[in-house]
């Protein structure tokens, strides 16, 4: 038995996204299992990883689980060296398991007033002053890994780590809340929202289902901060392919695409290949492909 990873809606859990980065970034093997939160199906997710009682909890190949982030990304740090979770330099490596640290237990004004939420963005949510005052203590730590050890890349250790996986859901959230954090952070965040497994994560989440009620906000909306995404949409078929791309199985739904329809085995990989097609290297290799051959 491989890893297993329990994860709520992809669109407002934002510890599981930290979580599901720190295998989709390493190239780990996963089985992910999900929970509609809010819901009996997460509770009953919850009963099969107990005593977890939160999400992200992971089931080792041993059977052995154990929940929390900071838990996991240690974890999996100890066993797959190989993978560079976290800086090699021990004082690179010393302050990224600070700010993990600090992410983990701290930001609460931020979390509350601005919980995840990947299906929107706003062009102003009135942060107060406790929310002003996190933003600045992010700035402050973000800044100094920057400074002493940003070189050689957008993230904050230069080279991706862990650290930037516990710090993604706070990027999503100063670009769709669109918080003050300064000029200075742009490539950061631009970072954070193009990295293509984040992109793929959201693609999930739009592709799940309805929104969430805790999660809306009476707030002016506008698009997206990240990638647009190339135009498509949902059709009949018959399609291009008769295998889906991403698990070789026989087509049953379908989308069009530049002119061409393809398909895929159920609605959730067509739904999330319409949220964001250039996110997804087999369609595109798909598309590549078909447009070669016409």
């Amino acid at each position: 038995m491989g890893y297993q990873l329990a994860i709520g809606d992809r669109s407002y859990s934002s510890w599981s996204l930290r979580g599901w980065l720190l295998f989709a970034r390493t190239g780990i093997p996963v089985t992910v299992l999900t929970g509609r939160l809010y819901s009996p199906d997460f509770n009953d997710l919850l009963s099969r990883f107990a005593p977890a009682r939160l999400v992200p909890a992971l089931r080792l190949p041993d059977g052995t689980i154990i929940g929390e982030t900071l838990a996991i990304a240690e974890t999996l740090a100890e066993r797959h060296p190989e993978v560079g979770l976290w800086p090699a330099d021990p004082s690179a490596r010393a302050v990224a398991r600070w700010l993990a640290a600090e992410m983990h237990s701290g930001f609460s004004a931020l979390r509350s007033h601005c919980p995840m939420n990947l299906r929107v963005s706003y062009v102003d949510c009135a942060p107060p002053d406790e929310v002003l005052l996190d933003l600045a203590r992010i700035k402050t730590l973000w800044s100094m890994a920057r400074a002493r050890f940003g070189a050689g890349g957008p993230w904050l250790f230069g080279q991706w780590c862990a650290a930037d996986a516990f710090f993604a859901p706070v990027a999503a959230r100063i670009a769709g809340y669109n918080l003050p954090i300064g000029a200075e952070f742009d490539s950061y965040i631009e970072a954070q929202l193009t990295e293509p497994n984040f992109r793929r994560w959201r693609a999930m989440g739009l592709a799940e289902g309805q929104d969430q009620p805790f999660y809306r906000r009476d707030w002016q909306a506008r698009p997206w901060p990240g990638p647009a995404p190339l135009p498509a949409r949902a059709t009949e078929g018959p399609s291009v392919n008769t295998a889906c791309p991403y698990s070789g199985k026989p087509v049953s739904d379908f989308l069009e695409f530049d002119g061409r329809v393809y398909g895929f085995c159920n609605p959730f990989c067509r739904d999330k290949t319409l949220a964001d097609p250039a996110a997804w290297p087999q369609f595109m290799a798909l598309v590549r492909d078909s447009v070669n051959h016409s």
